[in-house]
């Protein structure tokens, strides 16, 4: 029979030492901070004494957080704003921070952005069909979080 591992607690100056670093090495979101404390085995009060700290030190900043998500995730993963939008949520991001995380991504870039991954895709589908081809191409963008209606409008105009 297997043993399980003892849970062994942390004490409250460890774990801000340890979570200063988590926090320093890149943005962060609640969420995930106090997941990794409960890891860690700090709990209750002492969780909650370390979560003030590293946001009384600017370790923890929930809105830098997602505007930096936003900028990331959109320009390195190319994503679209529903679907940085519902990984927010996921990560319990107050609609504050959400609308701030938004205001990261110009109307400009984006449209260029669209156009880029459809064109990219594009060249790889190989559908002699039109209708057919615009529909995987609509399906491919929305799959990746962008607004059916701009998929479309930018399909229908560049076609």
């Amino acid at each position: 029979m297997e043993r399980k591992p003892v849970k062994k607690y942390i004490s409250k100056a460890e774990a801000l030492i340890k979570l200063q670093r988590y926090c320093a090495y890149q943005d962060r979101c609640h969420a995930e901070v106090r997941t990794k404390l409960i890891e860690l085995g700090c709990y209750g009060q002492d969780l909650e004494d370390v979560m003030a700290s590293l946001i009384e030190e600017k370790f923890l900043d929930e809105e830098r957080f997602a505007r930096s998500f936003a900028r990331g995730k959109f320009r390195m993963k190319q994503w679209g704003r529903n679907r940085i939008l519902q990984e927010l949520k996921q990560r319990q991001i107050s609609d504050y921070c959400i609308r701030k995380a938004m205001e990261e991504i110009s109307e400009q870039d984006y449209l260029i952005t669209l156009k880029e991954v459809l064109e990219k895709r594009a060249s790889q589908i190989a559908e002699a069909d039109d209708f057919a081809r615009k529909g995987k191409l609509a399906h491919y963008a929305m799959s990746r979080g962008y607004e059916g209606e701009l998929v479309w409008q930018i399909l229908t105009v560049d076609g």
